[in-house]
C-alpha cells in the first residue's frame, strides 16, 4: 500500500491502485482523468479536498458507483485516516483492491452499507 498516495477526492483508494504508475492523485499533473472528473471540478468549485467534506449528498461523477460512494460515506463517519487503517489491515490480510484485469473484494457490492461493513470487519 502507498499510503502517501491516500483517497482521491472521489473515495477511490489511489494508495492501493495497481494502475496507479503514473499519476501520484487527484491534484497532480499526472492523474490522467483531470481534465474532464466531475468529482474534482466540483469539490474545487465548492473548497473542498475531498466529497466527503461536502455537507450535500448527491452521486456525481463516480459516487454514482458503490465503491467510491461507500468508500467516501465510510470516511464521513469515520474519517480518512480509519478507511485508511481499515484497507491497510484488509491488505495484510489477503483482500485485493484490484488487479489489472480483475474484479477485486471491494467490488460486487449490493449496497454501500454492505461494502462499509465489508472494509471494517474484512468479512462478506
Amino acid at each position: 500500500m502507498k499510503r502517501e498516495l491516500g483517497i482521491a477526492r472521489c473515495g477511490l483508494a489511489c494508495c492501493l491502485c495497481s494502475e496507479n504508475t503514473v499519476c501520484n492523485g487527484c491534484d497532480s499533473d499526472g492523474c490522467p482523468e483531470s481534465d474532464h472528473c466531475e468529482n474534482k471540478k466540483c469539490s474545487i468549485q465548492k473548497g473542498i479536498t475531498h466529497c466527503y467534506k461536502c455537507e450535500e449528498s448527491c452521486k456525481k461523477g463516480l459516487l454514482s458507483k458503490t465503491k467510491p460512494y461507500a468508500f467516501t460515506l465510510f470516511m464521513k463517519r469515520y474519517g480518512e485516516e480509519k478507511l485508511l487503517d481499515c484497507l491497510e489491515k484488509n491488505e495484510r490480510a489477503g483482500i485485493v483492491y484490484h488487479r489489472e484485469g480483475i474484479t477485486g473484494d471491494y467490488d460486487e457490492f449490493d449496497s454501500a452499507e454492505q461494502l462499509i461493513k465489508f472494509i471494517r470487519t474484512g468479512r462478506r
